[in-house]
């Protein structure tokens, strides 16, 4: 659902942030907008229906407690919805270095400013970005000779059509991260010649590399480093998180017949 969820502005999932780099106008994604909402309907219905499924099956005592100790809902540390408001600005309208180093100052006046207190509430520690930040840089470097095999032999593939790219590049986001897949199909289509509607490329095909990187991200814990993130924030707090093939089970399941539908509704 976050992956997907990101889908409409370069700030929401790095692929889209990478292209925005190589060109893309920021507010290109904007037009990904009906194969969001087909995605995310879908999903927070299932999710809905999964939720109030499992919430019937706790124990009387949690259900109780769920009716009887309310907390009123607070909103701690707003200083933090400015900077985050900030970081999308700097993004959208300044270049490098400076949003670069905005992005940094930002952070630093978040850490600054946000009451300790607040952290430890939500448990907040650095490990899981830690561990994240070492995984990948062992699969960026890892995945460098694949891609540029890709880059160099990638037209033998015979990808020229928007489902073509659609699900090529998805089916390798999921296993290579999506970030540096997305780039590499971008120049697989710009070599092509197909056309220079935006970035050299058809809107029709740039929208099948965004919408496969983006949404085939979810399809595993390496597809999207926020994923591999999320499971290990969950794992320190001790909720049990399932295995990479387990996990592969849950998202096959709920994904293909969506990404089939989706082929089918915007790629045929």
């Amino acid at each position: 659902m976050s992956n997907i969820g990101g889908m409409l502005t370069p700030l929401g999932d790095p692929p889209l942030f990478l292209g925005h780099l190589q060109g893309v106008p920021f507010t290109w994604t904007f037009r990904l907008w009906p194969h969001w909402a087909l995605q995310v309907v879908v999903l927070l219905a299932l999710y809905f229906v999964w939720d109030t499924r499992q919430y019937t099956r706790e124990p009387i005592a949690a259900l109780r407690r769920d009716r009887t100790q309310i907390e009123p809902l607070r909103l701690r540390g707003a200083l933090n919805v400015l900077c985050l408001g900030l970081v999308v600005l700097a993004v959208a309208f300044l270049r490098e270095p400076w949003r670069e180093a905005g992005i940094v100052v930002l952070a630093a006046v978040s850490l600054w400013r946000t009451p300790r207190a607040v952290r430890r509430a939500n448990g907040f520690t650095a490990y899981p970005i830690a561990e994240v930040a070492v995984l990948f840089f062992g699969i960026f470097l890892t995945m460098i000779p694949a891609l540029e095999l890709l880059r160099q032999r990638g037209g033998e593939l015979g990808v020229r059509e928007p489902a073509q790219f659609f699900w090529a590049s998805g089916i390798l986001s999921s296993f290579l991260d999506n970030a540096p897949t997305y780039l590499v199909f971008l120049a697989l289509g710009q070599g092509l010649g197909l056309g220079s509607e935006v970035v050299d490329v058809p809107h029709a095909i740039l929208a099948a590399i965004s919408v496969g990187a983006v949404s085939m991200g979810a399809n595993s814990y390496i597809g999207n480093a926020p994923n591999f993130m999320v499971k290990s924030i969950a794992e320190e707090q001790g909720v049990q998180m399932p295995s990479f093939f387990g996990y592969m089970l849950y998202s096959g399941a709920v994904l293909m017949p969506l990404f089939a539908i989706v082929t089918v509704v915007f790629f045929r």
